[in-house]
């Protein structure tokens, strides 16, 4: 077989070593010792070939807005709400497109090629979403981007968020969104649960909701959210975002909601980054760090992957598009320091993600689409601890970014000339 580009002697996440041969914008064959010819070749010896980075929560419309028009002086959530609804009159559709774009740039930097964008309703103008469907068009050749209708003001709550929730539906946007935890009564927002599943039931979409992201233990919206996702069907399609009330719930209460969840599919995405800032604002102490229970539910077999949330805007004043960085937080904050869970975590930005938004195209098998990343690392567990350096990044077959293994140079009078911190162990 003869291959257009062929990724020789890479290991692969599960520790196999193996070349992959592709061909077009197809993995071909993966195998050891492939033979030739190829028209172009990557050397992966010794390094980590890995599915691309995949991010199922952002929010593309506010990327790289920080300090605009102030900064979040309390670092709360809900003075980002505020700060961003100061923003919204004054957006352009050539200023989100073009933050948006080169946020895109960033992640193709970094092996990102999936992403999940909430994109804000409640502009009548709804200009945000026309700008970022441009930005969809724009990188459908190297990147994934689903678009989530998000009422950021309350489907209820804002007057016209309902009616833009549709339209936005009807101009091409993805997924049904939704933040109940923010309408006016707990009724309204157990009640905007209902509505958004049925929208997304009868147009056959995909809900994912900002849910009970709040540190009130009585915010409990996720167990509406299962009920509707088994009444009309929805298993597998559903996803409960932040759910960061559950680290103040009653432990027997979380013993009956577990297994709802699970039972119905619906899968869940906390954002280590942006949880473990914003909530527990107003604690003294023990002050509690904001992010779900993401063990116990991996336990019971809920799919649970890792969100970057944000990026520069609002509510985040960091970011680099690293996925490796959430993850590494991630594993911190939820102490998943074993081994096994350690190279979960990384999973769970790669396959798990890619799970939850439904892209089966992806992952490194014979007839998956050729998008892949080579990594400075030589298995999962060290590219987390490293955060480690994106050698080469592919997508649909094609290299869009390359980078130079980062070493450092040492003058001390008997030690290596160079080092670059990887580790083998003896």
């Amino acid at each position: 077989m003869d291959f257009d580009l062929i990724v020789r002697g890479g290991t692969l996440p599960d520790g196999r070593a193996a070349d992959i041969g592709i061909t077009g914008e197809t993995i071909a064959a993966v195998e050891p010792n492939l033979p030739g010819p190829a028209r172009n070749e990557i050397d992966a010896r010794g390094n980590l070939v890995s599915p691309p980075f995949v991010d199922p929560h952002f929010h593309m419309d506010a990327t790289l807005s920080y300090g605009l028009p102030r900064i979040n002086a309390s670092g709360t959530l809900l003075e980002g709400i505020s700060l961003w609804g100061e923003l919204k009159p004054l957006l352009t559709h050539e200023a989100v497109r073009d933050r948006a774009l080169a946020y895109c740039d960033w992640a193709v930097s970094m092996g990102l090629l999936a992403i999940r964008t909430h994109v804000d309703v409640c502009d009548d103008r709804l200009l945000a979403v026309e700008a970022l469907l441009d930005v969809k068009k724009t990188i459908a050749p190297y990147i994934d981007l689903q678009l989530v209708a998000f009422p950021q003001d309350g489907f209820y709550r804002s007057p016209s968020a309902r009616d833009n929730t549709l339209r936005a539906l009807d101009m091409g946007v993805d997924v049904v969104g939704g933040i109940p935890h923010f309408e006016r009564t707990m009724a309204d927002g157990a009640r905007s649960v209902t509505e958004l599943c049925e929208i997304a039931a009868k147009r056959g979409l995909m809900v994912d909701l900002h849910c009970d992201e709040t540190d009130d233990p009585l915010s409990r919206h996720v167990e509406q959210l299962a009920f509707e996702t088994q009444r009309l069907g929805l298993q597998g399609k559903v996803v409960g975002s932040h759910l960061t009330s559950m680290h103040s719930m009653d432990n027997y209460y979380v013993s009956k909601l577990l297994p709802l969840i699970a039972e119905a599919g619906v899968s869940a995405i906390p954002n280590p980054l942006i949880n473990i800032m914003l909530q527990g604002r107003h604690d003294t102490f023990p002050k509690r760090r904001g992010l779900t229970r993401v063990k116990e539910m991996q336990a019971l077999g809920i799919r649970v992957g890792w969100g970057q949330d944000c990026v520069l805007d609002p509510w985040y004043s960091l970011g680099t598009a690293d996925m490796l960085d959430v993850a590494f937080m991630g594993l911190h904050v939820a102490q998943m320091s074993s081994p096994a869970d350690m190279a979960r975590c990384f999973d769970m930005v790669t396959n798990v993600n890619a799970s939850i938004m439904g892209l089966d195209h992806l992952g490194v098998a014979v007839g998956k689409r050729a998008s892949l990343v080579v990594l400075d690392a030589g298995n999962p567990i060290e590219a987390l601890r490293l955060r480690a350096e994106r050698i080469c990044v592919i997508a649909r077959g094609k290299v869009v970014a390359e980078r130079t293994r980062q070493e450092t140079r040492l003058s001390i009078s008997g030690r290596p000339a160079l080092v670059n911190r990887r580790h083998r162990a003896t």
